[in-house]
């Protein structure tokens, strides 16, 4: 089986170590940005999950190295306000552009075309990227569990916290969840697909929900095809599910999401 995380994080962390800007002289300017309104103050991404039902991070996405092209002709802004209409609490968009086709520029229309808070989807792999978010006008970041030290994880969502940004922690099993947890994580969510191989794993987000503490936001991601997925996602206690393909590739996207929200979350 194809190894997509290696190959994603060695094409990453070589434009890192070609990367000689200092995070702290960057995270300045992304502050002063802020201040200026250059770039527009953060929303708030954890809040926005907080809601009465199942919400949705509604994902703009053009491909997958799995699945190829999803949407060719992909408008970022436009499927931003269908995203809006069908009752998404916040977006997630694809900014890897060697693996997803995505881009600056497609987080930034897409923003720009909602009042939704926007969570950069990328693969951070330095402090450096973090800030890059910020600058870019995202509202939370992207740490995976497993493509990161214990040590990135703590100081990448310090960095986060600093800027104002939430960091969406995602992890695939118990001791991954633990280590999340142990950064502080306030925001977790836990991906059904194996980043290895990309296959899904439907039990895999019940598995783990209990394990996730009552203050802490719970997101599942990944394979979520319908409404029934997303019940009962909620009633092993989600506070939100992550989905991109399944509304990518809907006519409707707005009523499409519209069938995978709402639903009563269960305590955990």
């Amino acid at each position: 089986m194809p190894s997509y995380l290696a190959d994603i994080l060695a094409s990453h962390r070589a434009q890192a170590r070609e990367d000689r800007r200092d995070p702290d002289e960057v995270a300045e300017q992304a502050s002063e940005a802020t201040r200026s309104g250059t770039v527009a103050a953060p929303r708030d991404f954890i809040g926005a999950l907080r809601g009465d039902g199942l919400s949705c991070i509604a994902e703009v996405k053009r491909r997958s190295p799995s699945k190829g092209v999803l949407d060719a002709d992909l408008q970022p802004d436009l499927v931003a306000k269908e995203y809006e209409a069908g009752g998404a609490s916040c977006l997630s968009v694809l900014t890897d552009v060697q693996f997803f086709g995505g881009s600056q520029q497609d987080l930034q229309q897409a923003r720009a075309a909602s009042g939704l808070p926007v969570l950069r989807k990328d693969f951070t792999v330095a402090e450096v990227d973090v800030v890059d978010a910020r600058l870019m006008g995202a509202d939370a970041v992207l740490l995976i569990a497993a493509a990161l030290s214990d040590d990135e994880l703590a100081r990448f969502s310090a960095r986060a916290s600093a800027l104002g940004l939430a960091a969406l922690i995602e992890v695939h099993d118990e001791a991954e969840l633990g280590r999340a947890l142990q950064a502080g994580a306030q925001l977790v969510g836990v991906n059904q697909r194996d980043l290895r191989t990309f296959a899904v794993d439907h039990d895999r987000a019940c598995a783990l929900a209990a394990r996730i503490p009552s203050g802490v936001v719970a997101v599942a991601e990944s394979g979520i095809r319908d409404a029934d997925d997303c019940r009962r996602l909620a009633e092993a206690g989600y506070d939100a599910v992550l989905v991109g393909e399944t509304l990518v590739r809907a006519d409707d996207r707005a009523g499409a999401l519209r069938s995978l929200v709402g639903f009563p979350v269960a305590p955990r």
